[in-house]
């Protein structure tokens, strides 16, 4: 896990946000409201709380654990 609690749940509302977009919720009709459908991506990211590209660069949200 590399996703932090604040980062999932940022996730999680950017996710709703932009499939509102791609329903047609927000701004209808653009012709870009498919791009919205990006949105699936920080939704899945979030509820696995695993982040490919965080791992690709070494980064984590998740608080150190100690070692003990």
């Amino acid at each position: 896990m590399n996703v932090g609690m604040l980062d999932r749940l940022a996730r999680i509302v950017i996710g709703i946000a932009l499939l509102a977009f791609a329903l047609g919720y927000i701004l209808p009709g653009t012709g870009w409201n498919w791009v919205g459908w990006i949105g699936v991506v920080p939704i899945l990211t979030a509820l696995l709380g695993w982040c490919p590209a965080y791992t690709l660069f070494g980064i984590s949200s998740c608080p150190r654990k100690s070692l003990r």
